[in-house]
């Protein structure tokens, strides 16, 4: 479920002439039982509320006096968002002839044509306040608190995040607190101006009109509307002056390719978007490659496993992210792992429509093809979810079923079509031979049957260094792995990493370490498997220099190696 919030203007929009009709409490009923919270938004003081709309305690919390007061109806307990004005002002503006004034918990109230006595005593004064108006209504406030700040307030009471909220108003000044929900509706009775920055306009006027919005939010969860939701997408890439763009809600994608051919700048470009736009990223990360990304909270390292509880208390707070470090968990136990921890991500998702998005690097570690207990709790429930993998065969079927955008970087980006779509056994379109360009992707959109080839990928802000750990301390592919096997091929001494190979460095005999030497393999692995070419010049010098010893040449290439790779940050 993506909406999880109504929040709701009162008069005008829940309300006509300051009641709310059966039928809408019957409505909003509907909602509760949904398992969606209704959240009052009000320019009226609590008691006169109070005093026309019995029902409050179908209200999560109510937001009143324009954004100055939150109320909990449940606990009855009431909190100031900001500081009433003075006395002072408030006895001038009675001696200025504004008699039909009341004066709440922070809130001034007036009406028109009072606002020329207001501005005047407010210059003054000296004071930081504003006037805004709803209609005839004038409400003195102090400077920048608005329905939109005390909508804020009941959002981080409640845990929630303003992109699971749908907002909905007819008046000046609900402006603010609409546009600042993921998506903002105007009931058919609502000024012009409202309308035109709404996503949607009730056909229903007040009441009426809100039980027609959640009707649709409880049948639909307004699906139908993805396109207009938050007015805001994710930039992938570029096709000349062309934005290459995804939505931000309903997308699987799957960004595949070898290693070192771009698909950690699409992804991290991807994350920076969505971390910029205040959603938040749960990602899991087999090998901890993302420990430098700005703005996330690494939990677990190589010698400490992740907890899943210190994962959720991160993830508690609407405004943090999160990277999952898997490096300490044995590869065996990495599904299981995932899989404890996606069950109370899923759990989260539930309740609080977070986190937004799940990046899942190296996918094939926690959903593995061979994996036969990948649950239906993961595959129904997989949403909004960035997987990346170097082939597609290696991950689970049942996962990949639920990837609708697939974007391909690198080498032969037809084969790894070919192996997804054969993968799933669907029909693939039509698309040239040739490579993909460094800085360049394919991506198709499954459920729109468009392929487009040979877009530029949107960079990054980071400068991104995210294989280092990897080469250095993790398990290369396969065929990537360094072999010492000596002139007569009698060894088969693998180096899956970076600091394995310096070991094995350091240890073999001397015939074997320059059998190699001589030959231009070490410069070659680095150049043709790890994809570090600075590094590898550096090693073939040395294979060159005909005057280094066995030790000298052992000594400088391991401390190439080291000095990049392994010393410490």
């Amino acid at each position: 479920m993506r909406y999880l919030v109504l929040a709701s203007d009162y008069d005008g929009t829940l309300a006509h002439d300051g009641t709310v009709a059966e039928t809408t409490i019957a409505g909003i009923e509907r909602l509760i039982r949904s398992g969606r919270k209704l959240i009052l938004v009000t320019g009226r003081e609590l008691p006169d509320l109070q005093s026309v709309f019995p029902r409050i305690d179908l209200c999560e919390r109510i937001v009143a006096e324009n954004g100055a007061l939150l109320y909990d109806p449940a606990s009855k307990q009431s909190k100031r968002l900001a500081e009433r004005p003075p006395d002072t002002f408030i006895a001038d503006l009675k001696r200025r002839g504004v008699s039909d004034m009341s004066v709440g918990e922070v809130i001034v109230a007036t009406w028109r044509p009072h606002e020329r006595e207001a501005m005047e005593a407010i210059r003054d004064a000296g004071l930081e306040l504003q006037v805004i108006f709803n209609k005839e209504a004038v409400m003195i406030l102090p400077s920048g608190v608005n329905k939109m700040t005390g909508l804020c307030a009941a959002l981080k009471d409640l845990k929630l995040s303003a992109h699971n909220v749908v907002a909905v108003g007819d008046a000046e000044n609900d402006h603010a607190f609409l546009q600042s929900c993921e998506f903002p509706v105007a009931v058919a009775n609502a000024i012009p101006a409202l309308k035109q920055k709404a996503a949607m306009t009730t056909n229903g006027a007040r009441g009426a009109g809100v039980v027609e919005l959640i009707d649709r939010l409880i049948d639909t969860d307004l699906a139908e509307f993805e396109s207009s939701a938050s007015q805001d997408c994710l930039v992938i890439g570029r096709i000349g002056d062309k934005r290459v763009t995804l939505p931000l809600y309903g997308r699987n994608i799957l960004v595949c390719g070898p290693s070192a051919s771009g698909k950690s700048t699409a992804v991290i470009g991807l994350i920076e978007q969505i971390i910029d736009k205040r959603y938040q990223v749960c990602l899991i990360d087999p090998e901890g490659d993302y420990e430098d990304l700005k703005g996330c909270r690494t939990i677990g390292d190589e010698t400490h496993p992740p907890s899943v509880k210190e994962v959720m208390q991160v993830l508690d707070d609407p405004d943090a992210q999160t990277t999952v470090n898997l490096t300490g968990v044995p590869g065996a136990d990495r599904p299981g792992c995932f899989a404890s921890l996606f069950s109370r991500v899923h759990e989260l998702r539930l309740h609080a429509g977070r986190p937004h998005w799940l990046v899942i690097d190296e996918a094939h570690h926690v959903l593995p093809a061979e994996w036969t207990q990948v649950s239906t709790e993961v595959t129904e429930q997989l949403r909004n979810t960035i997987l990346i993998t170097v082939h597609p065969k290696h991950t689970s079927r049942a996962v990949l079923e639920k990837v609708n955008t697939i974007v391909v970087v690198g080498r032969e980006p037809k084969k790894l079509f070919q192996e997804f779509a054969g993968t799933i056994d669907v029909k693939l379109p039509d698309m040239p031979e040739r490579d993909l360009e460094q800085g360049e992707a394919a991506i198709w959109w499954l459920d729109k049957k468009e392929l487009l080839f040979g877009m530029t990928i949107e960079p990054s802000r980071t400068d991104h260094h995210r294989h280092k750990r990897k080469y250095a301390e993790g398990q290369l592919e396969e065929e990537r792995i360094f072999r010492f096997r000596g002139s007569a091929d009698k060894l088969n001494l693998r180096a899956q990493n970076l600091k394995i190979f310096i070991q094995l460095a350091e240890g073999i005999d001397t015939e074997t370490w320059l059998y190699h030497l001589k030959r231009g393999d070490y410069s070659n692995w680095f150049r043709r498997h790890i994809k570090d070419n600075e590094l590898a010049d550096r090693i073939a010098e040395l294979e060159n220099d005909e005057s280094l010893s066995d030790k000298d040449s052992r000594e400088r290439v391991t401390s190439a190696i080291a000095e990049k790779y392994t010393s410490a940050e």
